[in-house]
């Protein structure tokens, strides 16, 4: 299997909308976080970028999905601010692709980590999802 050169690197961007924003995140009239860009949706834009670095080396039928993520969110970004995730892939752990993570807004790094990824069969995937119950769709992934 062909595999990115060290170092490689692909990033994602987000402009941070009210539903970006850890406001955002609460159910329950008690949940209460603060107006600035949720843990979450950085992580989904870091795995976002990894993902690109692995795109080209997937294989028919081939997607890469999240494994681990050791990150910290240590910058508070406010909605209309832009982050953008950057991935730079550092090598393999066995089967799993492990990359640095950096989040950025205008004002500096707002997070980073390490990130861990498989490249899998799209339709073994689906098939475990459905064993599992409910909807196994790529809506959403």
């Amino acid at each position: 299997m062909n595999e990115p050169e060290l170092n490689s690197t692909a990033s994602a961007q987000l402009l941070v909308a009210e539903s970006d924003l850890a406001s955002a995140l609460g159910s329950d009239p008690l949940d209460f976080f603060p107006p600035v860009f949720a843990t979450s949706r950085m992580v989904a834009l870091m795995e976002l970028a990894a993902a690109r670095v692995l795109r080209p080396f997937l294989g028919p039928g081939e997607l890469s999905v999240g494994v681990s993520l050791d990150i910290s969110h240590n910058a508070a970004t406010p909605a209309g601010n832009t982050v953008t995730a950057t991935a730079r892939y550092l090598g393999r752990e066995a089967r799993l692709f492990l990359f640095e993570v950096v989040a950025s807004d205008q004002g500096g790094e707002v997070g980073r980590g390490t990130h861990k990824r498989a490249i899998v069969s799209t339709d073994r995937l689906l098939a475990g999802a459905a064993r599992r119950g409910g909807d196994a769709s790529l809506t959403g992934c």
